[in-house]
């Protein structure tokens, strides 16, 4: 959804980018723990339902930062000279542009995942959004508040959290570095 509308808002511009920006700035006015916090106490709890409410508020920031990629990118050579050949704007967007601007975006929707990753932790660990007889790190996390002689409660889902979360920011700097075509030329 994100690089969709991103690539979209940034590539035509005009009434387009302004119509779709103004959708970005009333998505991020709903905020996503708030909204769980919510839907939590309204409906029963489940993890689907949480895994589906982050995913359909966490895009925003990915379709704002594509769009600033793909602001900047139309404007370079390359582009302008596709434009003058005659190549259709879906060729441009997707063969021209895209390629060049999935790097940056490929990092920050890695890092959207370990996000999400820290989100459900802290609402499991609040008892929120994840049924009771679901075990996640949160709520193991949660378990150790009230077992403080076995510290290992706290120690294990913690850690394995962070390395979770490291890992994904290691894979995206990684996959930035594969993709990224302005450092081929550097290897």
């Amino acid at each position: 959804i994100g690089v969709a509308l991103g690539a979209i808002a940034g590539y035509f511009g005009s009434w387009a980018d302004l119509i779709i920006s103004r959708f970005f700035e009333v998505m991020l006015s709903i905020p996503t723990f708030f909204l769980l916090i919510t839907i939590a106490a309204l409906l029963p709890p489940s993890i689907f339902l949480t895994m589906v409410i982050i995913g359909l508020t966490g895009w925003v920031g990915i379709a704002r930062f594509a769009r600033n990629e793909f602001l900047k990118l139309r404007s370079l050579d390359y582009v302008t000279a596709a434009q003058a050949l005659g190549v259709s704007n879906r060729k441009i967007m997707f063969r021209h542009i895209l390629p060049n601007a999935l790097a940056p975006v490929m990092v920050s929707v890695i890092l959207g995942v370990a996000g999400a990753i820290l989100l459900e932790s802290g609402l499991s660990f609040l008892g929120i959004g994840v049924p009771a007889d679901t075990v996640t790190w949160g709520a193991i996390l949660n378990e150790a508040r009230s077992n403080t002689f076995a510290w290992w409660l706290a120690v294990f889902p913690g850690l394995a959290i962070f390395i979770t979360v490291l890992a994904y920011y290691l894979v995206g700097e990684g996959l930035r570095d594969a993709l990224d075509p302005r450092l081929r030329g550097l290897r």
